[in-house]
């Protein structure tokens, strides 16, 4: 009798990419129950308000000052905004570049378009929406040094407000679970840009809420 050589011929199964679902599920976020979406914005605000630099800022010099009774500077003008931005937008750059190529091996593996417990689109969007909502809008802060004082104070009283922060939280849900125009057909976009571009659109919907908040002394 001829040996069977099923076994042999049958292709191994492709091994999970688990970096990608470390980094989609962010740490095991997006298995939270319920709404692992919810969750994933949470985790997206705490990464948002570390990654600004004031908030490094006030816990320095709140150590030195404690330490060695001294106080911090805070850099004015155009390296004070910088300082300000870059750090953010770099995180969020970050966050979208690996949401974007992880989230797609996920997908891909699991047979899912949009995989319920990827969540990484949900801490990009939200922190887009806060970064977005306190960027300058004019570029005469990086001339005037005085108006780059009032940036760095009005940025630093709002990414530390709990209003600020729950009002993002939850325009950001809203809009992310609502899916206003343009979000489901970004929906549709190939792979993982499909799954990330929605929420980044609801985070700028969310980002123009908030900026109409702060100009009208709402929050």
């Amino acid at each position: 009798m001829t040996p069977s050589t099923d076994s042999a011929a049958s292709p191994s199964p492709a091994a999970k990419p688990r970096f990608a679902y470390a980094i989609a599920t962010v740490l095991g976020t997006g298995y939270l129950k319920p709404g692992p979406g919810t969750w994933g914005s949470a985790v997206g605000l705490v990464i948002a308000v570390v990654a600004h630099p004031l908030t490094w800022f006030f816990l320095f010099n709140w150590s030195t000052n404690m330490g060695l009774g001294v106080d911090l500077p805070l850099h004015s003008g155009a390296l004070g905004i910088m300082v300000l931005l870059i750090p953010s937008i770099a995180v969020w750059l970050v966050l979208a570049a690996f949401g974007v190529r992880t989230s797609q091996r996920v997908a891909e593996y699991s047979g899912t378009k949009d995989p319920q417990y990827v969540v990484i689109d949900e801490v990009s969007g939200v922190h887009l929406a806060l970064i977005l909502a306190l960027a300058p809008i004019s570029p005469m802060l990086f001339l005037h040094p005085e108006e780059a004082v009032t940036f760095a104070i009005y940025t630093g009283m709002s990414i530390l407000n709990w209003k600020f922060l729950l009002a993002g939280f939850l325009l950001f849900r809203l809009f992310d679970i609502t899916k206003p125009f343009p979000c489901r057909r970004l929906e549709k976009l190939p792979g993982g840009w499909g799954i990330m571009a929605d929420d980044w659109m609801a985070g700028v919907y969310a980002a123009i809420c908030l900026r109409l908040a702060l100009h009208f002394h709402w929050l």
